[in-house]
């Protein structure tokens, strides 16, 4: 009877058996040591950033960056006054919220659609949706430019009078573009999803509506939660729209409040530092929030047999 050790099972001690010294492989060395460089060169920067954003930049010009000392918090309530981070902080949450809300919500009641029901154009439906991501948004850039100058709405709706910048034009373009990627995802969480449940619903009466609100949309929390980080990440850093559909300085999010730390001849780095510290708080705490259903939506998929 030949004895051997499990990988990663610590030998018990005291036996007859004598421990057999574990020996790493020389492959997982490798990795370990790739593994290791690839996430000091990540962060490196990540870290750079969050420690000169407490410096005084005199301190740093007279000793260099690379010394030690001079630690404030100035840079962060200079940036926040300079960049006027409270009102484009605003204007973030008048965009993200309601864009994530509809691109989810109307993902869903597609991606309802075609998971659980065998319409012959279901998979031109999910391919009609899909294609907004599949197209370089400058390629739309000047027909939607005019469209929303042509479209004419109430003043009580926009002061402008068209779509043309007002936060309903950010709102619809990214709720347009985010849906198809939702709707994709959406739908292939939903075919895991047990058929028998709504079998038993339509024993039971339940109305179609009703699968959909009250057994898969709570059944799908793990994945809206994910996409819901998605989302507020990718929406909340948007820029590029906005410089397209907005003409009013203060309406734009805020992404734009670092511009406003940058000075045509000279650029403090330590407060722009900070100000990329401040920007970045709201996404972490969402993530932080939304942790353990973000990674159970996304590790589902791959413990499916």
């Amino acid at each position: 009877m030949s004895s051997t050790t499990i990988p990663g099972v610590r030998p018990r001690s005291g036996g007859d058996v004598p421990a057999v010294p574990h020996k790493t492989p020389p492959a997982r060395v490798v990795l370990y040591v790739f593994l290791i460089g690839a996430s000091i060169l990540w962060l490196f920067p990540l870290l750079w950033a969050v420690f000169n954003s407490f410096r005084d930049y005199g301190y740093t010009q007279a000793n260099g960056y690379a010394s030690f000392g001079g630690f404030t918090l100035d840079n962060y309530a200079n940036a926040w006054r300079q960049g006027n981070f409270g009102r484009h902080f605003f204007n973030s949450v008048i965009i993200t919220v309601p864009s994530v809300v509809l691109a989810l919500l109307l993902a869903s009641m597609v991606a309802f659609v075609v998971a659980r029901f065998n319409f012959k154009f279901n998979l031109a439906l999910l391919g009609l949706f899909t294609a907004a991501n599949l197209l370089p948004p400058q390629a739309l850039l000047i027909p939607l430019f005019r469209l929303f100058k042509a479209i004419e709405v109430p003043f009580w709706f926009s002061y402008s009078g068209t779509l043309l910048d007002s936060y309903w034009a950010l709102i619809i373009v990214n709720t347009a573009f985010q849906t198809g990627f939702c709707a994709f995802v959406l739908s292939n969480y939903m075919k895991t999803l047990p058929y028998e449940l709504y079998e038993a619903a339509q024993v039971d009466g339940l109305s179609v509506f009703k699968q959909y609100w009250k057994i898969t949309l709570p059944l799908c929390r793990p994945a809206l939660a994910a996409l819901a980080v998605l989302e507020i990440t990718w929406i909340y850093n948007e820029f590029f729209w906005a410089t397209v559909l907005l003409q009013s300085g203060d309406k734009f999010p805020i992404t734009s409040s670092l511009n406003n730390l940058k000075g045509q001849f000279f650029t403090d780095y330590n407060l722009l530092s900070a100000g990329s510290v401040l920007v970045a708080l709201p996404v972490l705490v969402v993530f932080f929030a939304l942790q353990k259903q973000f990674v159970s939506g996304l590790t589902l998929g791959a413990t499916k047999g």
